[in-house]
């Protein structure tokens, strides 16, 4: 059984995005002891839950810790020792380093279950940005994004425009790779999916959870008995 990371006491509501060391400390220990983090989750380990100090449901935005709930999501964001995708049932995953080799191995194989319910529209933006290495979404219909980030068929970051406002960057994997540092080998995809699943299924199971995978489309995960007595 892995180890389990202590939740946050309550606290009163932040001003806007202050960090706490503290609260950053326990996210980055639960990414290493865990391997994969949500962002938000209601049963399995997320950022939100731990900076909340329990389980969010519904929109974090809409809790009282969720300045500093921000302020910790945002400095994960913009670490180049973490990866996000929407990886587990298509909510933003933070993946440890130690999963890169499986992650990426997993997002660049271009397998049917990537590729087979594209829209021709989606096809043509993968396309463009497979031309460019990366390209800014600015102006894309949401739907087609959305797409390929649930594919894991490219890799999305926000940023801040020229404006201010919030933006959104899609790259090829190979392209994140090269600016992420990343020069080890992805497993091949059917390792690589292997040791995601397995991660996962610990997880599910110790926390009584049901994520999934993009690839497990209609697999019901097992989920530990309860206990009696």
């Amino acid at each position: 059984m892995t180890r389990k990371i202590p939740l946050a006491a309550a606290a009163a509501p932040l001003g806007p995005a202050r960090l706490r060391s503290a609260d950053l400390k326990r996210s980055l220990d639960a990414l290493k002891i865990y391997g994969l983090l949500l962002m938000t989750d209601a049963s399995l380990p997320s950022v939100a839950g731990l900076v909340a100090g329990g389980p969010v449901r519904g929109s974090w935005w809409a809790h009282p810790q969720s300045h500093a709930i921000y302020a910790v999501l945002m400095k994960m964001e913009h670490d180049s020792a973490i990866l996000t995708m929407k990886l587990i049932s298509s909510k933003v995953t933070f993946v440890h380093r130690s999963l890169w080799p499986a992650a990426i191995g997993v997002a660049s194989a271009r397998e049917p279950w990537q590729t087979k319910a594209l829209t021709r529209d989606a096809r043509a933006l993968l396309a463009e940005i497979n031309r460019r290495g990366e390209m800014r979404a600015d102006g894309l219909p949401g739907l087609v994004t959305r797409e390929l980030e649930n594919a894991l068929l490219v890799h999305a970051e926000e940023f801040h425009t020229e404006t201010g406002a919030h933006g959104k960057r899609l790259q090829t994997w190979e392209h994140w790779a090269r600016l992420a540092g990343f020069a080890g080998d992805p497993l091949p995809a059917d390792e690589a999916r292997a040791a995601l699943e397995g991660v996962l299924e610990r997880l599910n199971r110790e926390f009584q959870a049901a994520g999934r995978l993009p690839w497990q489309t209609g697999v019901r995960p097992k989920k530990r008995a309860p206990r009696r007595g």
